[in-house]
């Protein structure tokens, strides 16, 4: 993984799982009183950080993030001192057909490059035309995006009998069209809420981190 880290002096730290293809470009827009952590390209799940100085740490995990972090390692950190864990447009089952991504949405993203990635955006991610124009792509090469899907693909594969629902809540777009909505109510059943009007990038009806844990 690759990693960002935001410095507030903070004895508090976000802990942010990105999705799949995404950058810290992307969310250098949100406000946020903590230290955060924002991880990304999950090509592996390589991660060299101290928590030990924080006295609270708050998980986000979206899109693909919410798999990856569902299985990841957190070696001699307890998982389990982690205040809140929010699941935001994704699902711990991200190769499943019913939970996670059909096979008709992989197709679609494989296909997603420099020339289309406006009308992908466009049909999957942003809604309004305020969106349209504040919309950021992340500054990742197509080659990058590929590459990081096949190795999400494998370690589906070779960990899906180690994936844990760790969430304490989710969160949708409720016009999300790359996960199956039904499918993540009967999934996260009273934890799921959603936001109005909204596809699947939900990060442009807030302003800061804090406002996820409002819901």
């Amino acid at each position: 993984m690759k990693q960002y880290f935001i410095n507030k002096n903070s004895d508090n730290l976000l802990l942010f799982f990105t999705g799949w293809g995404c950058d810290e470009y992307e969310f250098e827009h949100l406000k946020s009183e903590s230290d955060v952590l924002l991880l990304y390209d999950y090509s592996d799940l390589n991660l060299d950080f101290d928590f030990s100085k924080y006295k609270k740490i708050n998980l986000i995990a979206f899109s693909a993030g919410v798999f990856a972090t569902s299985i990841f390692n957190f070696r001699n950190f307890n998982i389990s001192k982690i205040d809140k864990k929010i699941a935001l447009d994704g699902n711990p089952y991200l190769f499943d057909e019913y939970f996670g991504l059909s096979k008709e949405m992989q197709k679609i993203l494989y296909s997603v490059n420099e020339t289309n990635a406006d009308e992908f955006a466009l049909n999957f991610l942003i809604k309004t035309d305020e969106e349209r124009k504040n919309f950021r792509h992340s500054k990742r090469t197509t080659q990058s995006c590929v590459r990081e899907l096949d190795c999400l693909k494998e370690l589906y594969i070779t960990n899906k009998q180690n994936i844990k629902d760790i969430y304490d809540m989710a969160i949708f777009g409720e016009d999300d069209s790359i996960f199956n909505i039904s499918a993540q109510k009967e999934f996260y059943k009273n934890r799921l809420h959603f936001v109005k009007n909204a596809r699947h990038n939900i990060f442009f009806r807030i302003k800061n981190y804090k406002q996820l844990f409002d819901f």
